[in-house]
């Protein structure tokens, strides 16, 4: 669940945006008072420019409250005790259904929506409904394509400042926020909060299909997708459907071409800034996701949450065609091709398909005399993996083949066979 934090934000920036404001105005009305009182008819000043003047200042002098840590001014003592929270950490309103808390009354107001489902702004072009009249005002640029802050830089355009300030931290490198725990940083505040639940493993929503668990309403709203196989986002060039918006718009960029995330290491191009963040791990080696029932440490947390399941036996992925059960669902899409006969991949140098990505790869080096399995004892290669441990039994002496028939063992599963044909076909 995201944490209501634009909530006190916004409080904190409308409070900042008032007092500028009204010093904005005085400085414009105090300025008009001295051109006044600099005009020289032949008479004296107007004396009530000087009461104005006088009356201003006045006004000027009570009308704010300095904080004693910060030196930050504030239009009332309210907003000052607001503010302080900011210094003392405190935070005294609490939900009563999850306990979290808040600095301000307001924010929990709002947060408190998350619970009730209370939407009250609705859109009137596509009836979507928000909690929040900014979340609103912010959609709405999804229909009207208004995108007017651009980056300096690059040129790429966003519907929201914020998010062009987050972006902008793409060509600084900036990273102000992290972690207390392992020190790694981040270039937003939400990615920090993800990331420190990795330590604290403090998650909020639960699936009452699977018992999965999420930090977020969201990501929870997401996942049951998997579920239910509501697939609502289609792509209007090829009509392939998607769970996810995300997961749409990166597919539209393999019709586009566009790659625009660079690895600096191996100059491979991405469609997304996450999947370039995640395929640097590769080259960095880290592995911040650690097994709570082994050793075991993973680059990726879909990784372990997969190999958990080896300890734990979850098989949540239920084949539709039979009984099988999987523990992931990569592992249950491939397997329900044996049902279905999907050949989604096709070979780029023949017209022929295959059902697994791994094995039009391996085709293809037929075509391409690709040999990428080099014997560790001789220079002969291969271009399956698995070849090249059969060739290895040579070297070793291993012998993993055995005859059900009389048990004779064969380091060849081809020297099995010819052993079955001539010995005991007869």
């Amino acid at each position: 669940m995201r944490d209501p934090e634009p909530c006190r934000i916004k409080l904190t920036e409308d409070t900042e945006e008032l007092t500028e404001s009204i010093e904005e105005k005085e400085n414009e009305d105090l300025s008009e008072v001295e051109e006044v009182d600099h005009v020289r008819t032949g008479e004296k000043p107007f004396s009530c420019s000087q009461s104005k003047q006088k009356d201003l200042k006045k006004r000027r002098a009570k009308k704010y409250f300095t904080c004693t840590q910060c030196g930050k001014r504030l239009t009332s003592k309210s907003n000052l005790n607001v503010h302080m929270s900011v210094h003392t950490g405190e935070k005294p309103f609490t939900c009563d259904q999850c306990r979290k808390s808040f600095r301000v009354k307001g924010s929990l107001t709002t947060h408190m929506k998350v619970h009730t489902g209370e939407k009250p702004f609705t859109c009137n072009q596509c009836g979507k409904s928000f909690r929040l009249k900014g979340n609103l005002t912010r959609h709405m640029k999804v229909h009207t394509g208004e995108k007017p802050f651009t980056c300096d830089q690059c040129g790429k355009s966003f519907r929201l400042k914020g998010n062009l300030t987050t972006h902008m931290k793409v060509h600084t490198g900036e990273k102000p926020f992290t972690c207390d725990q392992c020190g790694k940083s981040f270039k937003v505040s939400a990615s920090l909060k993800d990331h420190m639940n990795i330590h604290t493993r403090e998650k909020l929503y639960t699936c009452d299909q699977c018992d999965k668990t999420f930090l977020r309403a969201s990501y929870l709203k997401a996942h049951l997708r998997v579920h239910s196989k509501e697939k609502p986002h289609s792509c209007y060039l090829c009509g392939k459907s998607f769970s996810h918006l995300q997961s749409l718009k990166e597919h539209q960029k393999t019709h586009t071409g566009v790659r625009e995330y660079m690895c600096f290491e191996c100059e491979k191009t991405f469609t997304s800034a996450n999947c370039l963040k995640l395929h640097e791990r590769i080259h960095t080696g880290e592995k911040p996701y650690n097994c709570s029932h082994c050793d075991k440490r993973f680059s990726w947390s879909g990784d372990l949450k997969t190999h958990e399941r080896i300890h734990t036996g979850e098989k949540p992925y239920k084949c539709s065609h039979c009984d099988k059960t999987f523990s992931c669902l990569g592992a249950l899409k491939k397997h329900e091709r044996i049902h279905t006969g999907e050949k989604p991949y096709k070979c780029s140098h023949c017209d022929k398909r295959f059902s697994w990505s791994g094995d039009v790869k391996t085709h293809e080096r037929i075509h391409t005399g690709e040999k990428l399995y080099k014997c560790s004892h001789c220079d002969k290669k291969f271009s399956r993996s698995g070849n090249l441990k059969t060739h290895e039994n040579i070297h070793t002496g291993e012998k993993p083949y055995h005859c059900t028939v009389c048990g004779k063992h064969f380091n060849q599963p081809s020297s099995l066979h010819r052993h079955t044909k001539t010995i005991h076909s007869k």
